[in-house]
Order: C-alpha cells, then sequence, then structure tokens
C-alpha cells in the first residue's frame, strides 16, 4: 500500500521543517525550512560542528559574534542544498522585524554569503517575519529578484497585505494557533475540520486562488498528523520529521481537501499600512503570537550566539 506521505505529495509539495540533515536524507522533501530555534537545535548535531568552527574562523567585522551566526546558518542551509533538489529558507534575525532597511541589508548579506558558497538565489528562500515592516522589505526584496518566505503568519490581514506586496511564499501557522485558542478555553476540536488553524490557511489559500495571487502557501507549525492532511491540496506543507514519520507509516487514503474550482474575481481595494495594523489589531491570537514568535525566535538567536561567543573566546 502507498504510505500517507506518498499520497500527499500528490496533492501538495511537501517540505521538512527541520535543520536535521539526517531527517532530510530519509524523508526527501523538495525544500527545506529553518528558523533560528531549528538551527540551535542543529548546532548540537556533531554533523555540524566543524561548520561552527569554520563560522566562528572566518567571522570578521565589528560584530563577530552576528557574522558566525551569519555564517553558519549559511553553511548548514548549504548542507541541506546538498540533499533537497528546491530550496533552503534561511531567517533573518528576528530581532529586526520591525526595521525594514536593516531587514533589507541582513538578507542582501545571506545572498552573498550564499554566493560566496557558490549557491544562486534560485535556490533560497529569505524567511522573514510578516510584521508591516518585514512585509514592506520583502516587497523591495522581491524586485531585487531576492525572493522571499513571509513567516509567523497568523491573521488574514498579514496573508492579504503578503500577497499584494507580491511575496513569493507565505508560511501561515496551524498549531500555534490551536495553542492559543485551548490556552484561551476553547475545547478540543471535534475533527480537523474545526481546527482554527486549519481554518485559517483554508481561508488563505481559497482567497488566493480567487483572486488570482500567484503567492506561494506553505502550511506551517502542524500539531498532528490531522492537521496535515486537513490540508492535502495546499501549496505546500512544511511538516516536522516526526509528523513525517508518522504519516510515512500509515497507508490510510488521502484525499485532496483543497481543491481549486477556477472561480476568479478581482481583488479588493489594497491595504494600507492604518488598515492593515487596525484588522491585524483587531485579532487577539494574531497579535499574541506574532508578537510571541518575534519572541521566541529572538531568545533561541541569543543562546545560538551565546554559544559561538564561547568559542570565540
Amino acid at each position: 500500500m502507498t504510505s500517507q506521505l506518498e499520497q500527499l505529495r500528490q496533492h501538495s509539495v511537501v517540505v521538512a521543517d527541520t535543520g536535521d540533515i539526517e531527517a532530510i536524507a530519509r524523508f526527501k522533501p523538495i525544500d527545506a525550512t529553518t528558523n533560528p530555534s531549528l538551527l540551535l537545535k542543529a548546532a548540537a548535531l556533531p554533523a555540524y560542528a566543524s561548520h561552527i568552527e569554520a563560522a566562528v574562523a572566518a567571522a570578521r567585522g565589528d560584530d563577530k559574534v552576528g557574522d558566525a551566526g551569519d555564517r553558519l546558518a549559511v553553511a548548514i542551509g548549504g548542507e541541506i542544498l546538498k540533499l533537497v533538489p528546491g530550496r533552503v529558507s534561511t531567517e533573518v534575525d528576528a530581532r529586526l522585524s520591525f526595521d525594514t532597511e536593516a531587514t533589507i541589508a541582513k538578507a542582501h548579506k545571506l545572498v552573498q554569503l550564499y554566493a560566496d558558497a557558490g549557491i544562486g538565489t534560485e535556490r533560497l528562500l529569505i524567511k522573514v517575519a510578516s510584521t508591516w515592516e518585514g512585509i514592506r522589505a520583502a516587497e523591495r526584496l522581491e524586485r531585487d529578484g531576492i525572493q522571499c518566505n513571509l513567516t509567523l503568519l497568523f491573521s488574514f490581514a498579514q496573508a492579504v497585505a503578503c500577497a499584494e506586496a507580491g511575496v513569493f511564499l507565505i508560511s501561515p501557522f496551524v498549531g500555534r494557533i490551536l495553542d492559543w485558542h485551548l490556552a484561551n478555553g476553547m475545547a478540543t476540536p471535534a475533527t480537523p475540520q474545526d481546527d482554527p488553524g486549519v481554518q485559517s490557511v483554508q481561508r488563505i489559500w481559497r482567497y488566493y486562488k480567487q483572486h488570482g495571487y500567484e503567492t506561494v502557501v506553505m502550511g506551517a507549525s502542524f500539531r498532528n498528523t490531522g492537521e496535515v492532511l486537513a490540508l492535502a491540496g495546499c501549496d505546500r506543507l512544511t511538516i516536522s520529521p516526526d509528523l513525517l514519520a508518522a504519516l510515512e507509516q500509515s497507508d490510510a487514503a488521502v484525499e485532496p481537501a483543497l481543491v481549486d474550482d477556477g472561480t476568479r474575481a478581482a481583488p479588493p481595494a489594497r491595504l494600507d499600512e492604518a488598515a492593515f495594523r487596525w484588522q491585524h489589531n483587531e485579532d487577539a491570537m494574531a497579535t499574541d503570537k506574532l508578537a510571541d514568535g518575534i519572541r521566541k525566535f529572538a531568545v533561541d538567536q541569543r543562546k545560538l550566539e551565546s554559544l559561538l561567543a564561547a568559542k570565540l573566546g
């Protein structure tokens, strides 16, 4: 029998949400995504020990720790690209989430480090938090030929603004949306279709298709395989190794949950900054989880930098 993982690949592009090269080699995803938390985990793996030493040795400039962190992220991305045919997503420092110009500068630096390693922009996505400032940075980066993955996306307003900015891909979160609702008194959903995170991604995907937006929708942050399968048919799904393994071990039937019916309509008027901020602010879950996600990525970035600082002496 065909596994659920193989069946899912017939409906959606499967992406690995990990920096673990052993897991990537096992599950053979098209792309792979990383973030500061995943890089921190990856830095503890023996396979990357030599890359840490090399990043530290090559670090230069006034901020050697930060430079070493960028070099390590690119080195890990380079190793991942040896195993996937598509792209790797490398994230801009979460502490720059409210600084458009600094985000653009960091993105260009990461792209240059990849170029120095012989890796072109066609193999990369630069991950940026879906703040107003991050979306504006991504809009300009896209014009520069640097394609972006807009992450920490929780509200419909964020999704609309990303599509209007012409970003290549968004990563709307599923599990973290469910986490928030459970923590705020919601009963456990009876079915995956009742999961508020699943419903959020379904709404975004349908809106994009209805209005002809080319931005790729990649569901992310899954808590169980039910959430994953409830989004079969979404453009891409980025899935952790444990859930990839669970899908591989089941041969139950997988049916497409999202099917484009071909209906098209002109999009509404473009969101300006005031409308974006108001609509996002009206979503308590989204405002809480965006802020929380940025803080947590910043914490893990600092932990990674502490590890590198110790190596730098």
